[in-house]
């Protein structure tokens, strides 16, 4: 597709964002992008130019509330570099983020080639699945929650980092259990929120499947080793100096990432 020249404009500045780690002010921008294609393609542009390759996705708005929250119908996804995903337990500094916020996820990583056609038991035998903690940021100032969707998905659905924990086969859970799964948040050793599975689109499958098949609609694919952070199971808390562990019902286990100063 063809961006206009405010947009290829925009897609630079958050290029330079990205790697200076500065903000952008969200009302020189929101004239910009008025679509979701548009959008998607600004987010293409910017990941083409990272230092990175692909290493998977992340996806935003898979609850009822927080699509309500940003006006939207679908969840969004964003591409994620390499560089992005981290392996419990982590430490990252505060200085590296902007305005970062913490979510509790799980996360599913292909082991083949990923089909728009793959039902639901397909790919569980294509997928293993992990804890996860998903640690998003924007390169817009004051993000949250006024970011509107168009440059949600222009800034990689905003991506951060994602902290990944030892994963095993998918087939290892029932559909039903997938559903079922209880994640709790601590900070410190103190509960801070907990939330099911089923707020990720009544299952986080059912959110890979999604991603799968807006992903066919441009013609990409999920290859073998690519992560999907498939949606929080959690209102986010703020990202903060502390020891941040995500637990995980079913046997899914745990994820630890340490903030410090």
């Amino acid at each position: 597709m063809t961006l206009s020249s405010e947009q290829q404009a925009l897609a630079e500045a958050l290029l330079d964002a990205y790697k200076t780690g500065h903000s952008l002010p969200i009302e020189q921008a929101a004239t910009a992008v008025s679509t979701l294609e548009d959008a998607y393609g600004i987010q293409a542009m910017v990941s083409q130019k990272k230092d990175t390759p692909i290493a998977g996705y992340k996806i935003s708005l898979t609850s009822e509330q927080t699509q309500k929250l940003f006006a939207s119908d679908e969840p969004l996804y964003g591409a994620e570099e390499q560089a992005q995903m981290l392996t419990s337990p982590a430490t990252v500094n505060l200085a590296d983020f902007l305005e970062p916020l913490v979510e509790i996820e799980l996360v599913f990583t292909a082991t083949e080639t990923l089909s728009e056609t793959d039902t639901l038991p397909e790919l569980c035998e294509k997928l293993t699945v992990a804890p996860g903690i998903e640690l998003p940021d924007s390169r817009f100032a004051d993000w949250f929650p006024d970011l509107n969707k168009y440059l949600v998905v222009s800034d990689g659905a905003v991506g951060g980092r994602i902290v990944v924990g030892t994963s095993q086969p998918v087939t290892n859970f029932s559909l039903e259990e997938l559903a079922t799964i209880q994640g709790t948040l601590t900070i410190d050793d103190q509960k801070v929120a907990e939330g099911l599975s089923s707020e990720v689109l009544t299952n986080p499958l059912l959110s890979v499947q999604w991603l799968i098949k807006k992903l066919a609609q441009t013609n990409q694919t999920i290859s073998a080793g690519m992560h999907i952070s498939s949606g929080t199971f959690i209102f986010p808390v703020p990202l903060k100096k502390g020891s941040f562990k995500a637990s995980y019902s079913h046997g899914i286990g745990e994820v630890i990432v340490q903030a410090i100063e």
